[in-house]
């Protein structure tokens, strides 16, 4: 099977932030071996303040810090610039991780979890975030994505997309009116061949949220009830049912 280079090879920078000194002392050692760059902090004010020193290619990120959550770091973080999040979250806590995703985290990681599982899942976001090889820009319905610049924008205005939620719409643009379940989304736009199926859930509300213009009663992105989802290219913006 053809391997695929390591994003680690670039020297990516990653934050580690978690308040338990063992788990964090595991994740850094694992992720030194893989070659990246790494710093860790112990809590969210220090988190942010190493982010602004230095910042990060991506954050792993404890959900069960002292004082400041996660969720409240990953908030402030995504407030000073886009940066890719992986949750590190306490297994079955279920609203948690829905939590974390809706706040931007580009993925999870439960504990107690493998070091070398979550050295895969840091390659597989930071790969996410590497330019696109050219091709072409995309475009439906007001909507226009470069894949290249990796840049959305709607009716004129550019969109801030997640990097999970930028390349759901790049595929769906590429698709229009297939019919995907979300094991086929996970596949295709996570590259997983399993996992949460939730994820999928809240990265399509997520992104209708912001490209819909009524997310309630999305046009756009329909749910084809029973099967999973189909992005309609000629859908209008306004009109009749």
């Amino acid at each position: 099977m053809e391997q695929q280079e390591p994003y680690a090879q670039a020297g990516a920078r990653v934050l580690v932030v978690d308040d338990d000194p063992t788990v964090a002392e595991i994740v850094t050692g694992y992720l030194d071996r893989a070659g990246y760059v790494v710093d860790r902090a112990g809590d969210g004010p220090d988190a942010l303040a190493r982010a602004a020193a230095h910042w990060p290619d991506l954050v792993v990120l404890d959900l069960m810090l002292p004082g400041m959550d996660g969720l409240e770091v990953c908030r402030r973080m995504r407030g000073r610039g886009p940066v890719p999040v992986i949750m590190l979250t306490a297994r079955g806590d279920e609203d948690d991780r829905i939590l974390g995703l809706e706040v931007g985290a580009d993925d999870y990681v439960t504990k107690p979890f493998s070091p070398r599982e979550l050295v895969l899942r840091v390659e597989s976001v930071l790969r996410r975030t590497r330019p696109a090889q050219p091709s072409g820009l995309l475009g439906a319905v007001g909507l226009s994505v470069d894949p290249a610049a990796r840049r959305a924008v709607k009716g004129g205005a550019e969109l801030a997309l997640t990097i999970r939620e930028f390349d759901l719409l790049a595929f769906f643009l590429r698709h229009p009116g297939r019919v995907f379940s979300r094991e086929d989304l996970m596949r295709e736009v996570w590259g997983w061949d399993f996992g949460d199926l939730s994820t999928v859930t809240v990265h399509v509300r997520r992104l209708r949220g912001k490209v819909e213009d009524d997310p309630a009663r999305p046009r756009l992105i329909q749910t084809v009830w029973g099967v999973g989802y189909r992005f309609d290219a000629t859908a209008t913006a306004t009109g009749q049912e």
